[in-house]
């Protein structure tokens, strides 16, 4: 059975298996992995698992360009199957490209229901938070997030260019 938890320096080794499956280069939606962030050792996967924690807090001084978010881990087991991040407010960029909702599931995770189910409960993590809808995107020929999004009520805004590519925006009213 999946669970959302809060990421942890305890899955170091499985965090990395995950990342080893997506691929080198590739983009882990989801886990606010930046290029700057050494995960590899066990002081970098701290030190990046510490930062994911003081991003969650809307009081503390944020870097530039980033605004409070929450990073919560679909973890079975012992297994990292995806990550799922909550951006609690939107900057220009968030609101021409990334949204509220960033999500990615490991390929070998996939079609299991695992990303629909986690958006639903980070829907209720946004309400908590007090936002009445939430922006949702997706890129345009990923149809399987395109229906994620949909089945939790996602309402098609507009397809546009933008600096990562051509997306689809959805709004979720909470």
């Amino acid at each position: 059975m999946p669970e959302l938890i809060a990421p942890t320096v305890r899955l170091h080794a499985a965090w990395l298996e995950a990342q080893d499956e997506w691929g080198p280069g590739a983009h882990e939606d989801g886990f606010g992995l930046l290029p700057s962030d050494e995960v590899d050792s066990p002081s970098g996967f701290a030190t990046w698992v510490a930062r994911l924690a003081a991003e969650s807090e809307p009081a503390k001084a944020h870097d530039a360009g980033r605004v409070p978010c929450t990073y919560r881990w679909i973890v079975e087991g012992e297994r990292v199957l995806g990550g799922i991040a909550l951006r609690h407010e939107l900057n220009d960029f968030l609101l021409r490209v990334g949204g509220h909702v960033g999500y990615g599931i490991r390929p070998s995770a996939r079609r299991r229901g695992l990303a629909t189910w986690a958006l639903g409960r980070m829907l209720g993590e946004a309400r908590a938070l007090g936002l009445d809808r939430v922006l949702v995107t997706c890129e345009v020929e990923n149809i399987a997030s395109a229906k994620t999004i949909e089945h939790h009520g996602g309402v098609l805004e507009d397809v546009r260019d933008t600096e990562l590519g051509t997306a689809r925006r959805y709004w979720i009213t909470l």
